[in-house]
């Protein structure tokens, strides 16, 4: 490892360090290319070098570098708001500048809260959010997120949400349900989980409008958002929206929800809104929500030391322009539908490919270990993080993550390449992505493409006697791969135990003929084992092996 002072995210391994970019690139200090196909986190939407808002942020800097807003307005902010409230959603025209997409979330929550305390409704605070969302590491913004990794270590920090299914149609639409149907039903648990709490206690429902790091590109399906939005408004709860990584022309839209037909009461922005060239973020509220503060205390209770910053407004303020004056978001649609025509063409046979999803320039790649079943890898794989580091030895920035499926099991990639790429630049990240993939993947078909499902089944006097031998066989063929699914369900007077988890080839054999061997054990229990050897067991792999 090398020697740094530098406090990292990571401390297991070493980073290259970047030393510039160029349009789509960034070149480390040995001179070797990546092409930023994730655009960082969907930050870097203009590229690495842009000139137009280089030249305004050193402009601005010979101006003003930062005058504190309890004090001062300045000409930079006065003029991104005004931008900003021009073309927003119809309503959303008071603007609350900050510097991160995190600051935005916390800030709409307080003035979510605080406006109910204005127009004399002080019960109303408790928020709703979904399951796999993510909305920022603050502790406010981490607690209205759902991702059960990212929440994790603070848990006893956090204020209590109640959490509802994300719209999630890849996994959780039933066959007999239309597209529309299944969006209807996860939508309506919104409203059951209102009456569940007091409708008089609620006072927001906070959703990514597409779901992006902790669940890749997941779009909802149409009507969602339709019903969601009458919901909210039939029991008085302010929708937020929360589009730091979806917005700014990312899906297609200028504003993701554009798309959904939907304006919030509130919607955050980030990420796109500076392109990288300075940190900023925004809140942006419906002007009503702005005149109960004012009629009322006449203050936010709400503030940080940057916000509005003057040089980060005037780069905002000219990528903004750029996005708007070029028409960014009609050319990401079209070079969004080249971009999912080049992971289709690249990926779309790939036998650990469950689906390929997203709007826009804003796409995610599910991985399955079993395409016909949708069984996600192994957790303790890596799978996510192994393609993280694979890409990169092949020159590409990608955004691999795992706990797709719930926070902790399942993995997928996300691609969020800057607006300005060509389509041979597309085709690159296509190919290097699929070389990555492979890469990892020939590694798990190679060691570990051996399903092993074992059932137990036992008297109840003997059950935990039987368990107990069945977890310690496991546990010595694991081969540090993982349990992936134990489920023990009672039946009258008899107990099934079944396991089911990975093997490596190499352990295969070997473990085969333990089994056996172990098998007497529970025969002299009185348990009776089956799919462990013999036959059945061999029969079982191989149609395993051929549906892969």
């Amino acid at each position: 490892m090398k020697h740094s002072n530098i406090f990292p995210r990571h401390s297991n391994y070493d980073l290259p360090t970047a030393i510039r970019g160029d349009g789509c690139y960034i070149i480390d200090d040995s001179g070797k290319k990546y092409i930023d196909g994730s655009g960082g986190a969907a930050v870097s939407c203009l590229g690495h070098s842009d000139n137009t808002i280089k030249d305004a942020t050193i402009n601005q800097l010979e101006k003003l570098a930062y005058a504190h807003t309890s004090f001062f307005s300045n000409e930079p902010a006065e003029k991104l708001a005004n931008l900003l409230a021009k073309n927003s959603p119809s309503g959303l025209d008071k603007i609350y500048l900050v510097s991160s997409g995190s600051e935005a979330v916390e800030a709409s929550l307080k003035l979510a809260k605080q406006y109910f305390i204005e127009v004399g409704k002080p019960k109303k605070h408790k928020v709703i959010s979904r399951r796999q969302s993510y909305h920022g590491n603050t502790l406010g913004a981490l607690a209205s997120g759902g991702n059960i990794w990212r929440r994790n270590f603070f848990e006893d920090l956090l204020i209590e949400t109640s959490l509802i299914s994300p719209c999630y149609a890849y996994r959780n639409k039933r066959s007999d349900e239309t597209d529309w149907d299944y969006g209807q039903r996860v939508a309506k648990e919104l409203e059951d989980e209102i009456l569940n709490l007091g409708p008089d206690n609620v006072m927001a429902f906070i959703a990514e409008t597409v779901v992006g790091a902790t669940a890749g590109a997941l779009t909802a399906v149409p009507g969602y958002f339709k019903l969601i939005r009458e919901i909210c408004n039939k029991y008085d709860v302010l929708l937020i929206l929360d589009e730091v990584m979806c917005g700014m022309g990312r899906t297609g839209s200028l504003f993701a929800c554009d798309d959904e037909l939907v304006i919030p009461d509130i919607i955050t922005i980030a990420k796109g809104l500076g392109a990288g060239y300075q940190p900023i973020g925004a809140m942006i509220c419906q002007n009503h929500i702005y005149e109960a503060i004012e009629s009322g205390s006449g203050f936010f209770q709400h503030g940080h030391t940057y916000l509005g910053h003057p040089v980060a407004c005037a780069a905002s303020y000219a990528v903004l322009g750029k996005l708007i004056n070029d028409n960014y978001p009609s050319k990401v649609r079209e070079k969004g539908n080249i971009l999912l025509e080049s992971l289709t063409r690249s990926l779309g046979q790939n036998q650990y490919i469950g689906d390929i999803r997203g709007r826009g320039l804003f796409r995610a790649i599910e991985l399955v270990a079993d395409r016909s079943t949708k069984e996600p890898f192994p957790k303790k794989l890596n799978v996510a993080g192994k393609i993280k580091k694979k890409a990169l030895d092949e020159g590409l920035i990608c955004y691999p993550m795992q706990g797709t499926i719930d926070g902790e099991n399942g993995d997928h990639i996300l691609v969020a390449p800057p607006f300005i790429i060509n389509e041979t630049e597309i085709n690159e990240i296509s190919e290097k992505l699929k070389n990555a993939i492979d890469s990892v993947c020939k590694f798990w078909f190679d060691n570990f493409m051996y399903l092993r499902i074992i059932t137990i089944k036992c008297p109840n006097q003997t059950a935990k006697k039987a368990l107990k031998l069945l977890n310690k066989q496991v546990a010595n063929e694991q081969m540090k791969v993982g349990l992936v699914k134990q489920t023990t369900v009672d039946i009258s007077d008899t107990n099934f135990l079944a396991v089911k988890y990975w093997i490596s080839k190499s352990h295969f054999e070997k473990g085969r003929k333990n089994w056996i061997k172990v098998s007497q054990e529970f025969n002299e229990m009185g348990a009776i084992v089956s799919g462990v050897g013999g036959e059945a067991d061999i029969n079982m792999l191989d149609n395993f092996k051929n549906h892969i």
